[in-house]
């Protein structure tokens, strides 16, 4: 694809110039010399002369490849402009990509080939919680810390006995948290009182989100009158979406990932089911557009990392040297995530003076007052950012912000 390089050159500095000046160069503690080599004692990869590398274990192929490849380009135009401005401690970021065709057993094979064959000191983990989770113990086991930049699951980061995966962090708000806006919101701005739940029992994500909404919208006075189930892959959602209407809810809530969720709407619509309908991330596809129908999709929302029509300037600064780079198309969330996760990496790099797992690790974990293109956030106990929502209206198939909200 053609690309307007002065366009390209003039966004990207855009950006640089806002971010490397608060999260390079003004974070830095060691010299340049000590961001070298991993040392022996702490595991994980190391620089290769004058470069850095970073593995990025994503979904490039497969039923949510969008998500991965999303990332993916975010990824690279971070990698691009802090390249261009000197990288780190002079130190260029090579970033290695491995496909995991949107599967956990080639997430694990993925991380595996990251960690002990190319050697990178830090790796973006899988956009999906669960190929995340299934990389954290090659994490925990090989020292390289991994970040997710879309994986909400709580337990990519802390195990059902509440201790804390060391080497796992995310950029992304977690699950719970979603689900809270959600049925906030639903309540709140949409008034619904009775309403209904419509889950992919099979996704770690799906039951997080399920839990969180049903517990609040409870909290806030509303009553559950239907909950439904269905299976990832599946396409016919009638029998179910029959159940939900004899209910007679006045809002429900799906969360999932696009593919399905796409025909859920459409068909929902078809059965003459017009009241508000909202999700989270995993709506967030171009595709879904194509798969619901963009009519089909007025008067739905979903929950959100940030939005390219946030007025802030940080964001727009972001959304012009992506476009600039990307044939003028629109950054989406995913895309925002990616970006976000690198700085993220070379902050803590920076910060750490060093390319030692346990170093890079506790840099992580340490992050404070970070600001992103996603939002200025802080890692808590968890290893989980304290930072903003977006809520985003689908209207005539194009997103519309709504609102933000704060922790």
């Amino acid at each position: 694809m053609r690309e307007n390089k002065k366009l390209k050159k003039f966004g990207s500095l855009l950006v640089a110039s806002s971010l490397l000046a608060g999260v390079l160069a003004g974070c830095g503690n060691g010299d340049s010399s000590s961001s070298g080599g991993g040392s022996s004692s702490g595991g994980g990869g190391s620089s290769d002369g004058d470069t850095i590398k970073i593995g990025a274990n994503l979904e490039l192929s497969g039923n949510v490849a969008s998500y991965g490849s999303s990332i993916g380009v975010g990824a690279e135009l971070a990698v691009k402009e802090i390249n261009d401005n000197g990288g780190i401690d002079g130190k260029k970021i090579e970033l290695i990509k491995v496909d995991n065709k949107s599967e956990n057993s080639e997430a694990t094979a993925a991380a595996l080939k990251l960690a002990t064959q190319d050697k990178v000191v830090a790796m973006l983990a899988p956009a999906t919680s669960g190929n995340t989770v299934a990389t954290v113990q090659i994490a925990n086991k090989n020292k390289i810390p991994i970040v997710t930049g879309s994986g909400t699951a709580p337990n990519i980061t802390v195990n059902d006995d509440d201790s804390v995966n060391e080497y796992a962090f995310r950029t992304c708000f977690i699950d719970p948290f979603q689900g809270i806006v959600a049925a906030n919101f639903a309540s709140g701005e949409l008034k619904a009182k009775n309403v209904a739940i419509f889950a992919d029992n099979a996704s770690d994500y799906a039951k997080g989100l399920a839990k969180s909404f049903k517990d609040t919208i409870t909290k806030n006075g509303g009553k559950v009158v239907k909950e439904e189930a269905y299976v990832a892959k599946d396409a016919d959602f009638r029998t179910q979406l029959t159940n939900i209407k004899a209910a007679k809810p006045d809002f429900i809530f799906i969360p999932g990932y696009y593919e399905e969720v796409g025909l859920i709407v459409k068909q929902a619509r078809e059965m003459g089911i017009d009241v508000p309908l909202m999700g989270a991330d995993g709506w967030d596809s171009p595709t879904l557009v194509e798969l619901a129908g963009a009519k089909a999709l007025n008067n739905t929302y979903i929950t959100n990392h940030y939005s390219a029509e946030d007025p802030d300037q940080k964001i727009q600064d972001f959304v012009k040297a992506f476009k600039a780079a990307n044939s003028d198309k629109a950054p989406d969330a995913f895309n925002a995530l990616g970006y976000d996760t690198i700085y993220y990496i070379a902050d803590a790099i920076k910060r750490a003076g060093s390319t030692d797992g346990e170093a890079i690790k506790k840099a992580l974990a340490d992050t404070k007052d970070l600001s992103l293109v996603t939002g200025t956030f802080s890692v808590d106990k968890n290893h989980n950012p304290i930072k903003t929502a977006t809520v985003l209206e689908f209207k005539d198939g194009k997103q519309v912000f709504n609102s933000k909200v704060n922790p």
